[in-house]
């Protein structure tokens, strides 16, 4: 029970404070500074957003059927010569084969100079438009996201597409894919900045749009959601699901409606695997993710040679379309997106020289056009290059050991799914990718141990991503793993300070400074709770109030009080209660009772926040055993191990 001196006299008081009550007016103000009450429920403005994301994928599936329009349309006049009926072919009934190939044209070396001009648009428009349209989006998104509250220019939702279709549609070794995300992100960032939302609502809108633009492309709504989950979101909340989720659903239902619903990459139904053939596969997925790591760092070591040459930047895709252009001229096939490659390998019908060529060929051109700073995606040609490798691999090692039972059209599957794990380090959306764009249930094994060898191989060797690298050069740090926050998972009633000192409302500073003149371990705090001859607590001060020069010693504490306490409940998480200081610019809370009247039980300060975190240290470095067996006696059961525990913080205010 808390004593308290005849008035006059300095209160200086440490011990249990249960049955001091605060200020009824406190209960109000905390109802008021309090982020949450206990386990959360979902904010109606989750129904504005989830709307806006309905309307965002509608407008994302159709700027997709546009961009293919465009790159048809392109591709028809720069390698045919002619407008034939684009738009019959971008809505046929092949959704795998959608985007017009340019490999059949008859240009014979004038070929060259096609994705050399594309460059050169791409080059002109990021010169005089704007220079975030190089590349294939995706980090810029990131990017963005992480430096400015989601906020992409408006320009660039149309300089990408357009500069896209440009460099992909004069036979840029490109993937539309990754111009759509973009641009589908860049378009839920303009809404999110044209209507009264919050930035993190607007980084929604920028998901939703990006991942709803996957989907209108492959018809693979889960994967989208998984990408943005894994590539943009940078958390998993119910606030940014559920518009996430349904911008991708609008997204598909709007291609089903177009294109069908059956699967973009046509693949014969395969078998399961037997136990030496996925073994087969986990090697695969393991020397996949090593040639993921080379690709990354050729991407970026062709990019920085690019940044050497004497010249301005505004012409170097012209010279990465140059070498697309020789590739092209080599092997027509490199050349345009390539979904028809992607088809021919899943489904086996490239022989081994021609798995070799596509392989090696598209490696060199897309890997010099990329690191030109041309405008293009990254996802077919990833799975190009590793579909045709994991098909070599599939190949070579049935032949040594046929007893395997090894598919190479499931080891192309496996090879196309594992690099892009290894390169961009989303382990679940290449496997949920893979399976949904060519329906084959017996392949979900195989897919989840290849590319997870692939994720392991290139989470050991490689620190940064395809996508992460560029700007992490800029000095953004991007967080690669996602954990439950630790703060959320402590409550205030586990770590406050129950023993407190406190100060008498009716003393004056004179007597106050004159007691911490004499020193000892209670005049050693940073703020003390004042507390009225009616037991109410006014608020806190702090030693700077306390020694204040400017101040008359004759004044009261209470008056000295500038506004009633900053107050948080036993129940309230960490988190909550961190975020309220940071709100209220305090370091220090009050603690209260949800009893009526309300009860001061102590304090918490930074310092028990801080401490806090020893918990989650010991958990996370201290490797000791915790069963001991007997050899003595191995017929007892086993003993735990007594083990020391942190101890928790007495920091008093």
């Amino acid at each position: 029970m808390r004593k308290r001196a005849p008035a006059r006299q300095s209160v200086i008081t440490s011990g249990s404070l249960d049955t001091v009550p605060i200020a009824p007016a406190l209960d109000a103000a905390m109802d008021d500074a309090r982020i949450t009450r206990g386990p959360t429920r979902l904010s109606r403005r989750v129904l504005w957003i989830s709307l806006l994301a309905i309307v965002l994928g509608v407008l994302a599936a159709e700027i997709a059927q546009l961009l293919m329009f465009m790159i048809n349309l392109i591709t028809d006049v720069t390698f045919y010569g002619r407008v034939s009926d684009v738009i019959g072919s971008s809505a046929g009934k092949h959704v795998g084969s959608f985007v017009l190939s340019p490999a059949d044209n008859h240009l014979g070396l004038w070929v060259i100079l096609m994705p050399a001009i594309g460059g050169l648009i791409a080059g002109v428009m990021a010169r005089w438009g704007s220079r975030a349209i190089q590349g294939h989006g995706i980090p810029e998104a990131m990017e963005q996201i992480l430096q400015n509250e989601s906020n992409i220019p408006p320009r660039v939702t149309w300089l990408k597409p357009v500069s896209s279709a440009f460099a992909i549609g004069t036979g840029g070794p490109f993937g539309a894919e990754g111009p759509i995300i973009s641009t589908g992100g860049a378009l839920g960032s303009l809404i999110g900045q044209l209507l009264a939302v919050t930035a993190t609502e607007r980084k929604t809108l920028l998901a939703a749009g990006a991942a709803a633009g996957m989907a209108a492309v492959f018809g693979a709504p889960v994967s989208a959601l998984v990408m943005a989950i894994e590539l943009l979101l940078f958390e998993l909340r119910p606030r940014s699901l559920i518009p996430v989720a349904l911008a991708c659903v609008t997204a598909t239902g709007v291609r089903y409606a177009t294109y069908g619903s059956g699967a973009v990459f046509t693949m014969p139904t395969v078998t399961q695997p037997g136990g030496w053939a996925l073994a087969s596969y986990i090697l695969l997925g393991a020397v996949v993710g090593l040639l993921s790591i080379g690709v990354t760092k050729a991407v970026y070591g062709v990019e920085d040679a690019f940044e050497k040459l004497p010249f301005h930047w505004m012409w170097w895709p012209a010279i990465g379309g140059l070498v697309a252009g020789v590739v092209g001229w080599i092997e027509p096939r490199t050349m345009g997106v390539g979904y028809d490659n992607i088809d021919a390998i899943v489904s086996g019908s490239f022989g081994v020289q021609m798995l070799i060529t596509i392989c090696v060929l598209k490696f060199i051109a897309w890997v010099v056009a990329l690191g030109s700073g041309t405008s293009g995606g990254t996802l077919a040609p990833l799975f190009i290059i590793g579909g045709s490798f994991g098909a070599l691999f599939g190949i070579g090692l049935g032949h040594i050991l046929p007893e395997f039972g090894i598919d190479p059209r499931i080891a192309a599957l496996v090879g196309m799914a594992a690099i892009f794990a290894g390169s961009s380090r989303a382990l679940l959306t290449a496997i949920v990718f893979a399976f949904e764009t060519t329906r084959q249930p017996a392949a979900l094994l195989p897919l989840l141990a290849g590319c997870t060898a692939a994720y392991m191989i290139s989470a050991l060797i490689m620190r940064n991503t395809i996508m992460t690298e560029k700007i992490v050069r800029r000095g953004v740090r991007v967080p690669l793993e996602y954990s439950v926050d630790f703060l959320q998972q402590l409550t205030v009633g586990q770590v406050y300070n129950r023993s407190v000192v406190t100060l008498n409302a009716e003393d004056t500073l004179a007597q106050i400074q004159q007691w911490m003149q004499l020193g000892g371990p209670d005049t050693r705090h940073h703020g003390y709770p004042v507390v009225s001859n009616e037991g109410t607590v006014n608020g806190v001060l702090t030693v700077r109030d306390l020694l204040n020069p400017r101040t008359p010693l004759a004044t009261p504490l209470s008056q000295l009080v500038q506004r009633p306490p900053v107050a948080v409940s036993e129940d309230s998480s960490l988190r909550e209660a961190s975020d309220l200081m940071v709100n209220a610019s305090v370091g220090r809370l009050i603690v209260m009772s949800r009893t009526q009247p309300p009860r001061l039980l102590g304090i918490l300060t930074r310092g028990d926040l801080i401490s806090a975190h020893a918990r989650r240290l010991h958990e996370s470095s201290d490797a000791r055993r915790q069963l001991r067996f007997d050899l003595r006696h191995p017929l007892r059961p086993l003993r735990r191990i007594r083990q020391r525990r942190p101890r928790r913080s007495r920091t008093a205010s």
